[in-house]
């Protein structure tokens, strides 16, 4: 892949991660009268960015369930893959826990809290309030964003049949996402607005800590690469050395594109030579792609850690941590095949924890900072446990 191809895949990262850090830098040297001209301009376009998550969330959703396919005759490859793309994404969420137990990116940066944030988490009302709201109108705010999920969902399903309103619902998305596709446009300046004001209140820690944030999750996401891989693939009985040289396509792949569904073609390429059952292969590699997310499952750890240190909460308590895993299984194996995903997936935290909304810029911030080697476990990923689902479906058939 030539340099013109990187700059092409990279490039509104790049000007994303630029601007925020000039922001960083500009904020501690700047003054309270620029200030003043400045900071709107970040509130501007985070208000832009909150008023389109409810319908956003909304649309993609239901528009994607109510275009499921029937899958019956595939139950049986189906069940299993659920279960391996879970468990896989559950042992990726418990190796970041023990990564963030001993290094904590974030430790020496303290917000002072807006009033009416949580600062402890009651685990029975935090189950009721994920679920359901107790009224219609509770149902468009972004305080609520799981009920409004559990909405989007029982509306997609029932929409399933109904041509029309499936189309609404197409529509609806493509609405949504050109809106969010404006909002971008201007989220360089947006975000250099932004950051030039948190950084002037909070100072040169924070380039540190987004710093420390990176240089974790690259440890640990090749830490998962080296041990657990293996382990995958000793599992489904094949030999170890073969097949990770036949993974070293697909990730420089997702390295260099920076796309799950663009390795796609190439992991199934991969899967050919490795000789994997096609009927499984062709099912569970293109969902995979969409819906197997074992580095999103390892950043939403991170992110949710680091949002509770900043702001001088306990993350290593039972309950904050049980939530955390559920949350983090949610983004990796639910929210990741929504256009969206991810955005929905960090307002879900910011909402469920009860933080302010300072914490929403933040962790995206992490989010585009370690989204290449997310992306690279994300799409790699596909194949140890594609191998898994095959060697399972056959033991299951022969059973």
């Amino acid at each position: 892949m030539n340099v013109h191809e990187l700059w092409k895949n990279y490039k509104a990262s790049v000007i994303l991660i630029f601007s925020i850090f000039l922001g960083l830098i500009v904020g501690i040297y700047t003054n309270e009268p620029v200030l003043i001209i400045i900071k709107p301009i970040g509130n501007i376009f985070m208000n832009l960015l909150f008023t389109a998550v409810v319908p956003l969330v909304f649309f993609t959703i239901a528009s994607s369930i109510s275009n499921m396919q029937n899958m019956k005759r595939l139950k049986n490859i189906i069940i299993v893959m659920l279960c391996v793309f879970v468990v896989t994404s559950f042992i990726a969420c418990i190796w970041m826990l023990i990564g963030v137990s001993i290094f904590n990116p974030a430790k020496g940066i303290d917000f002072v809290l807006e009033e009416g944030s949580s600062s402890s988490i009651d685990i029975g009302s935090s189950i009721i309030s994920m679920f359901s709201v107790d009224d219609f109108y509770s149902l468009l705010s972004k305080s609520h964003m799981f009920p409004l999920i559990v909405f989007s969902i029982l509306f997609g399903i029932c929409s399933n049949k109904e041509r029309e309103m499936k189309n609404i619902l197409e529509s609806g998305t493509k609405i949504m996402l050109n809106f969010i596709g404006i909002i971008m446009k201007i989220s360089p300046l947006g975000l250099f607005a932004y950051f030039v004001n948190l950084s002037h209140e909070y100072g040169p820690s924070l380039i540190g800590s987004f710093a420390s944030c990176f240089i974790l999750y690259f440890v640990m996401a090749i830490g998962y690469y080296l041990i657990f891989y293996p382990l995958y693939i000793k599992i489904s009985g094949r030999d170890i050395k073969h097949v990770m040289k036949k993974m070293m396509l697909p990730l420089f792949t997702a390295l260099g594109t920076c796309s799950s569904l663009a390795t796609f073609p190439v992991n199934l390429k991969s899967s050919k030579e490795l000789d994997i059952s096609e009927d499984v292969s062709e099912i569970t590699l293109p969902i995979g792609s969409t819906i197997h997310m074992e580095g999103s499952s390892m950043s939403s750890i991170l992110k949710i850690l680091f949002l509770f240190t900043i702001f001088g909460k306990n993350f290593f308590d039972i309950k904050v941590i049980i939530l955390a895993v559920v949350i983090s299984l949610l983004s990796s194996v639910v929210m990741s095949g929504i256009p969206g995903g991810g955005m929905i997936g960090e307002v879900l935290i910011v909402s469920l924890y009860g933080l302010p909304l300072e914490a929403f810029p933040i962790i995206s911030t992490i989010g585009w900072i370690i989204d290449s080697p997310g992306t690279a476990l994300n799409a790699v990923g596909d194949i140890p446990s594609t191998l898994l689902i095959d060697k399972f479906t056959k033991t299951k058939n022969n059973i």
